[in-house]
């Protein structure tokens, strides 16, 4: 998110959460509300009151010229709107959720795998570990082996997929340079016409990266850059909306570029947004009718079916720009676990004249059929 990523992906499908939108506000309830600031580091947290929330990692490894590897590690939670007076651990009062992916560019191979579990949403007592959670004080998620969780002046990931037909893990160290960036009207992100369609959004762009892969057995250390999202809402798709597009860049000048927009079925704008910080810390916020995507050329999907635009014109206030796909077959196919079905990879950003100026992700979602959430 940018809607994004958010949620959107285990969400999409899943006819369990659907409950949510009938509940009655839990006790811990924050509602997402212009004016309401964010504090740190209690909002690295979770936010259990809240429909749905992701904290977001892509990056790439290797020189600026010539990109390596590209990763994604995103976690979830989600509230069901179940089991509020049920006791026991196994009572669904939350699901977590966790989707990761590698980027080989020069195998031109991309792994994927994800977790999801149900969670009561409470810590236990002593101290001691369970197998998945969600910490609300600072930013501490897990299931099982999979976690991200701040640690100092940055984060650190790791995902272990030893269970697919070819084990892989990624470990990330990731360490903040640059202030955190607040979307929107500081923190307080618009996501359609109506001010109830809107998330309380923060990135972390140009975090300096390392990164340890291994697969079959191969063991790659890398350095490079990477862009942490974190976001939480209580609804984020206006009627009419059938998915996003969202880009997130650091620029090679030091700056960071957001964009995204929500699309109907026809393909048309139903909202859009974004921001441009520049090299020198200068933040500009991009209104609703500020950017213009305007799509090219197609990838279809032999998986799925689904078609997906990875080819760009993004106009904005900040200057218009060419994203293009580093990868085409980039797509995460999660029908057989959390049920969606979106693409989302490594991406190079062209200015004007062509030049590449920065690297990051490309999300497409509603290209599958209809996201719901």
């Amino acid at each position: 998110m940018s809607p994004r990523r958010r949620a959107l992906l285990a969400l999409g499908a899943a006819p369990w959460l659907r409950p949510a939108a009938a509940a009655g506000a839990p006790a811990d309830a924050d509602p997402v509300r212009r004016g309401r600031a964010l504090v740190f580091p209690r909002d690295h947290g979770a936010h259990l009151g809240s429909r749905t929330e992701w904290w977001y990692a892509t990056g790439w490894l290797g020189r600026p010229e010539s990109p390596s590897h590209g990763f994604q590690v995103t976690f979830f939670c989600s509230r069901t709107g179940l089991a509020q007076g049920l006791p026991g651990r196994l009572a669904p009062r939350h699901l977590l959720f966790a989707h990761a992916a590698v980027t080989d560019l020069a195998a031109g191979r991309h792994w994927h795998d994800q977790r999801i579990v149900r969670w009561n949403g409470e810590l236990a007592a002593d101290g001691s570990p369970q197998q998945a959670g969600a910490a609300t004080a600072d930013a501490r998620i897990w299931i099982g082996p999979w976690t991200m969780q701040r640690d100092g002046d940055g984060w650190r990931s790791r995902v272990d997929s030893r269970h697919a037909r070819e084990p892989w893990s990624l470990d990330l160290a990731l360490q903040r340079t640059q202030p955190l960036l607040l979307q929107g009207d500081a923190g307080f992100s618009r996501k359609g016409p109506e001010e109830r369609h809107a998330s309380h959004y923060y990135s972390e762009p140009q975090l300096a990266t390392r990164a340890t892969i291994t697969a079959n057995s191969r063991r790659a250390d890398a350095e490079g850059r990477a862009w942490l999202d974190h976001e939480w809402s209580d609804q984020i798709l206006a009627a009419g909306a059938v998915g996003w597009d969202w880009i997130g860049f650091n620029l090679f000048d030091g700056g960071a570029l957001t964009a995204f927009q929500l699309r109907r079925r026809d393909g048309s704008a139903l909202w859009a947004g974004g921001s441009h910080r520049s090299g020198a810390g200068v933040l500009t916020i991009f209104d609703a009718g500020q950017v213009r995507w305007t799509p090219g050329r197609r990838w279809r999907s032999p998986a799925t079916g689904a078609e997906y635009p990875l080819d760009w014109q993004v106009a904005t206030p900040a200057g218009t720009y060419r994203v293009r796909a580093l990868l085409d077959a980039q797509e995460l196919d999660s029908r057989q676990g959390t049920g969606t079905v979106y693409w989302e990879g490594l991406s190079e950003l062209l200015d004007s004249g062509g030049r590449r100026v920065g690297l990051g992700y490309l999300e497409l979602t509603g290209y599958a059929g209809t996201l719901q959430l």
